[in-house]
């Protein structure tokens, strides 16, 4: 907040209510209440349980072209995503401490019914023995367009990077197949032990496409119940070829399947990211350990190589854009990823011990 939160709070309940002298509470002049209002951020609302809005700043006109008046009594439910008010409802926490605002990315339809991204901090409080909510909120619709781009052209570039190991991995069971039909040709007998083999070659290819034309999709934000065991099995099914070139085995330990509420699409491309860099780490080859733990808050998935480590001055700068460790990186890869985990209220943490390897930590809300 501007001045004092929980003053300046108070003032724009009451005013909501239709009683403008409590601005008085607030010791600034009524011109400046007047430009906080206005300017001080995107948009400011106060609903009730309902969605009934009962207040909203001056500033909602610049930013979505309704005004005030055409908005004050009716439901900001009319304006917000279906996708997100599901999930805002799923996860509202009601109970939390006022001060401890919940944060959210959501989408709210304009005058012109075009859709703007917003960062939302939602509080939750109590006026007069009923349930209130005040949001604030911050347009981030042109932050997240740059950054869907950054992201998807570095996903570009993983799968281009990928395309020669995927060539050989399908290649061998486009032989095997080959064979088998000229077998099968030939009027061999065991037709049905051959049929087996070809559908089990055939499934191979069908699961390495589909993670190939995963990575390509488009951006989304649409985050739903993700298995974590059913991510990584993905995630090691586009990489063990390039594993496997590197004498590399991957190892995931997981005593039971954790589900977290993500972008499946955003968490992969972490995935792929932390353990492709881990391969590239290990020249010599060796053991990537993957180990999946949950905790009261979150679900903590930790990638260990066996690769040289890195130098401890240089842990806090890998996350810095276009700061790399390798000839030929790019320097974007762990800040996008770092972005991602921003996005899930999530965090990575880096351990390195220099000749004996690194860990990585993914932190993922439960």
């Amino acid at each position: 907040m501007l001045y004092d939160e929980g003053r300046l709070r108070k003032s724009r309940v009451h005013a909501a209510a239709g009683q403008e002298d409590q601005l008085s509470l607030v010791t600034l002049p009524t011109y400046i209440i007047q430009q906080i209002e206005v300017h001080g951020f995107d948009i400011i609302c106060m609903n009730d349980m309902s969605g009934k809005i009962e207040y909203i700043s001056e500033s909602v006109q610049g930013m979505l072209g309704f005004s005030k008046q055409d908005l004050l009594g009716r439901s900001v439910f009319r304006y917000i995503m279906f996708e997100d008010q599901r999930f805002i409802q799923s996860h509202l926490d009601l109970h939390a401490f006022p001060k401890e605002g919940q944060r959210y990315t959501v989408n709210i339809r304009n005058q012109s019914g075009r859709f703007i991204i917003f960062d939302m901090i939602l509080y939750v409080f109590q006026l007069e023995n009923k349930i209130k909510m005040l949001s604030i909120l911050k347009n981030v619709t042109d932050k997240k367009q740059a950054e869907e781009v950054l992201i998807r052209s570095e996903k570009m570039s993983v799968a281009g990077q990928l395309a020669a190991g995927i060539a050989h991995e399908i290649r061998n069971p486009l032989t095997s197949l080959k064979g088998f039909t000229q077998l099968l040709q030939s009027g061999i007998s065991n037709k049905e032990e051959y049929y087996q083999i070809m559908m089990d070659e055939i499934d191979k290819i069908i699961a390495i496409t589909s993670e190939l034309l995963f990575i390509s999709k488009p951006m989304t934000n649409e985050r739903d119940d993700q298995s974590v065991n059913a991510m990584l099995q993905d995630v090691i099914t586009l990489l063990r070829t390039e594993a496997n070139l590197y004498d590399i085995d991957i190892v995931i330990e997981q005593e039971e399947d954790i589900v977290v509420v993500c972008d499946c699409s955003q968490i992969k491309q972490v995935l792929i990211n932390l353990i492709k860099n881990a391969i590239e780490e290990m020249k010599d080859g060796g053991l990537i350990h993957i180990c999946v733990q949950q905790t009261e808050t979150d679900c903590i998935i930790s990638i260990r190589d066996q690769g040289q480590g890195i130098p401890s001055h240089l842990i806090d700068k890998l996350k810095e854009p276009f700061f790399t460790t390798k000839k030929q990186g790019t320097g974007l890869g762990l800040m996008i990823c770092q972005q991602i985990m921003d996005n899930h209220n999530g965090k990575i943490e880096i351990e390195s011990t220099a000749g004996e390897g690194s860990t990585f930590h993914i932190y993922l809300p439960l």
